[in-house]
């Protein structure tokens, strides 16, 4: 009874300290504005489907997302052990399925153990291609400190984790073959037949002749068991792996459009339609007043689909890998570009959470006024993390977006910056400004004397 009571505890822990880090994870998605979306459910349920359940973009690189699928795989069937787990952990029946599925029972548990073998061998594997082949995409300046230990952390935890399984399963498999097992429903001396544990069991701790012992040791399995899951649960929010649980939403609400379609700005159309059309000036969609601020600056100027998929982000370094940018040495990584967001969405969350009205802007500091969102100014921006350099480089040629296993939009939020650059701030690299100065006069990128349209002027002589 005492050892439910403490599961209970912990376990009602575990999940309050975790949900309120997610709580606060929504608040800082929702901190973007928002935006209009194609309504295609039929599209949408088929991409989360097909590339976030079914890992579809990862099998672009064959190798790494076969033991990637080891540990993935592993992961969702682990599932229903941890299950019979919490059925132990409250009502004190280990093993709460065995006498109710039977022989089913014993095929799913044997098929969980051999995916965590090969889970485990993925592990080692990708411990020495972060760590001892140095994959370049791995290397990048970005990935120094936290990013590079975060990497890392995740598969040591995955390694633990194992290791607590198989001591669990292979101690309770020596206790059965002895009739000593508390598994719920095991009666007399047998065998789980398990498919790893029926032969580790008995190999590693076979030679256990004290009772006492091969309990404890079950419990120790059992226990590290579930501590690593709920220490796991609550290390999600402040790392990379929160992708296991954003993949599906940030898949979902992803682009539908074609990959080369940018979003018109409407103060810019409506302008060039009063430029196009002077009795367009006189229409209700006229300019405002007010002048508005083009692109973004700063997080609140994003949509909340691009800070979602700065949360969703895996650090895999894919985009990286293939922008062509990068590849010839510039500063531009698609990759740094959503970390950087990231970081500075915590940075604006935990200034919220302070309610502090020194990051309350001036402009908006009334009295008794309370820190909010609407009001919040602390002096710094996006560009404080991202540099104009960084921006400049972009071609917008896609690769990143084509290249990420979860459908994140790098391209989005860098057109966002630059226009805020070039239009709000009136800036931009200085080899630029003949370009656009060519457009204005001309239309045309090169400055040419001619129209752009003249040549359809020698096709009427003809």
């Amino acid at each position: 009874m005492l050892a439910s009571i403490i599961f209970i505890l912990i376990t009602a822990g575990a999940f309050y300290f975790a949900g309120k880090k997610f709580m606060k994870i929504r608040r800082n998605i929702l901190l973007g504005k928002e935006e209009v979306l194609i309504q295609d459910s039929s599209q949408r349920i088929k991409n989360t489907f097909l590339i976030a359940f079914g890992q579809k973009k990862m099998f672009k690189r064959f190798i790494p997302a076969i033991f990637h699928f080891f540990i993935y795989a592993a992961f969702l069937l682990t599932q229903i052990e941890l299950i019979e787990i919490f059925i132990d952990g409250i009502f004190g029946q280990h093993r709460f399925f065995y006498n109710y599925l039977g022989g089913f029972y014993t095929f799913i548990i044997s098929i969980i153990e051999i995916l965590s073998v090969l889970a485990f061998v993925a592990t080692l594997i990708f411990l020495i291609r972060r760590n001892l082949l140095k994959i370049p995409r791995f290397h990048k300046p970005e990935m120094n400190g936290w990013p590079k230990l975060d990497g890392n952390i995740i598969l040591y935890l995955e390694i633990l984790l194992l290791i607590f399984v198989f001591t669990m399963n292979g101690t309770d498999e020596v206790l059965h073959q002895r009739g000593l097992s508390h598994a719920h429903g095991a009666q007399g001396i047998g065998s789980f037949n398990f498919a790893i544990s029926d032969f580790m069991g008995p190999f590693l701790f076979g030679g256990i002749e004290s009772e006492t012992t091969l309990h404890l040791l079950e419990r120790v399995g059992w226990w590290g068991h579930i501590l690593v899951v709920f220490a796991f649960l609550n290390y999600l929010p402040i790392s990379k792996h929160l992708h296991i649980i954003l993949a599906f939403p940030n898949t979902y609400w992803a682009k539908l459009s074609s990959r080369g379609q940018m979003a018109n700005m409407p103060e810019i159309m409506n302008e060039v339609k009063s430029m196009m059309d002077p009795n367009a000036a006189f229409d209700d969609t006229a300019m405002s007043e007010e002048i508005p601020e083009f692109g973004a600056k700063d997080i609140f100027d994003l949509s909340w689909r691009d800070i979602l998929g700065a949360y969703t982000c895996t650090e895999c370094g894919r985009c990286t890998s293939v922008c062509p940018a990068n590849i010839t040495g510039k500063k531009l990584s698609p990759r740094k570009i959503m970390m950087d967001i990231r970081d500075r969405v915590e940075e604006v969350g935990l200034n919220l959470d302070t309610g502090k009205i020194e990051f309350i802007s001036p402009t908006k500091k009334e009295e008794g006024a309370t820190l909010s969102s609407s009001n919040y100014e602390d002096g710094k921006n996006l560009f404080d993390y991202i540099q104009k350099e960084e921006l400049h480089a972009c071609t917008t040629c896609n690769a990143c977006v084509e290249a990420c296993p979860v459908m994140i939009n790098p391209l989005e939020p860098i057109l966002k910056l630059r226009r805020y650059e070039i239009l709000t701030e009136s800036a931009g690299p200085s080899d630029w400004v003949p370009m656009f100065t060519s457009i204005e006069n001309t239309g045309s990128v090169w400055a040419i004397p001619d129209a752009r349209d003249k040549w359809t002027e020698l096709l009427k002589e003809d």
